[in-house]
């Protein structure tokens, strides 16, 4: 009897506590904004409660979900029976699609956390003509300065495009001329007027190329007679064709054996160093090596043998200068190409110390 009698006591004084706490009631804890424009900028709805309790409620934290959900609440304490009000805006910019965030609301209520959620679906701008054609060089606008082919083959000739807009505000004339024989390059509507749209349409002359592996050239805008000082970029990749071999070749193709890394060992700085890499054809046809190269720009020269015959050792010169080199450790990726058409890309890896 005695404790279940100090039992209903705690129960009414714990009643009797929570009665004493601020209670906090919203009109509303979701908001559906529908479907909002991006192009309208930000938009806001207003979550009203109450504070039903018997002592002053204080909000100590409103946070939303996301950075693109910003609240704004009362700082100062809400009285029992005072209403108060959250703020919270949303701003649509670079999120189309539909949206759903959650903002929450820790106070010294009675329920300490409580969640609000709003939604909506935001609707894309139209793109700008600015936005389509970021990049300016004179009075012409284009999509990009640089026209990546890829990886073409080296039998046929390649055409490809890059779009431009003039959105000077007048006509202008447009042309446009290639540092290289192999890129052949002609401009479509040559008179533009204001805000019309045109290409360049580029044909690189892979059948005329007469090297392997990454190639680039540079294109030349020429606007209203004038030549532009900023290029355009004109890249490929040039693959040799094994499309054309027959089974019986595929079998008797050349195959490269060769180390995948070489030590160039410790060189004093200001020095030069020659080293040999082996390689090898284990196959039944001679190998050609097509190309030769690193992707450091300077300090390392290669001396390649044309070819290595059918299951002979060949192997390839390394120079190294090491002029401009600071003292260090370095790493440079040395590429061969060959015409082995099963691996006709190799790669090792060239390290050293420069002292």
């Amino acid at each position: 009897m005695k404790k279940l009698l100090t039992f209903a006591a705690g129960l009414l004084i714990a009643t009797a506590m929570m009665a004493q706490q601020p209670v906090i009631t919203f009109t509303k804890t979701q908001h559906d904004f529908g479907k909002i424009n991006e192009a309208d900028g930000r938009v806001t709805t207003i979550f009203e409660f109450k504070n039903e309790g018997m002592a002053p409620l204080v909000l100590s934290n409103v946070r939303a979900s996301c950075g693109c959900t910003t609240p704004k609440w009362p700082r100062e304490p809400i009285e029992p029976g005072q209403v108060g009000q959250i703020t919270v805006t949303y701003n649509p910019n670079g999120r189309p699609g539909r949206f759903q965030k959650t903002i929450t609301v820790t106070s010294n209520a009675a329920e300490a956390t409580i969640r609000l959620y709003i939604k909506g679906e935001v609707i894309p701008k139209s793109a700008k003509p600015v936005d389509n054609y970021p990049v300016k060089i004179g009075d012409l606008s284009l999509k990009t300065k640089v026209l990546d082919f890829g990886n073409i083959v080296n039998t046929t000739p390649h055409v490809n495009s890059i779009v431009y807009a003039n959105q000077s505000g007048k006509t202008i004339t447009v042309d446009c001329k290639s540092e290289a024989a192999l890129v052949a390059a002609q401009a479509t509507l040559a008179e533009v007027e204001n805000k019309k749209a045109g290409q360049f349409d580029v044909a690189f002359g892979a059948d005329r190329c007469n090297t392997y592996g990454p190639v680039e050239t540079k294109l030349y805008v020429i606007v209203n007679g004038e030549l532009q000082k900023e290029p355009l970029t004109i890249k490929a990749n040039i693959v040799e064709d094994f499309s054309r071999l027959s089974e019986e070749e595929r079998r008797l193709t050349p195959i490269v054996e060769v180390a995948s890394q070489i030590d160039l060992g410790t060189i004093a700085k200001g020095k030069k160093v020659k080293k040999n890499l082996a390689i090898r054809n284990a196959g039944e046809r001679p190998m050609y090596i097509r190309r030769v190269y690193t992707s450091l720009e300077q300090g390392l020269k290669f001396t390649t043998p044309k070819s290595v015959k059918n299951n002979r050792n060949g192997s390839i010169g390394i120079e190294i200068n090491t002029a401009n080199m600071e003292a260090g450790n370095y790493s440079a990726e040395m590429t061969i190409i060959t015409n082995d058409c099963k691996n006709s890309v190799v790669k090792v890896q060239c390290n050293w110390t420069v002292q």
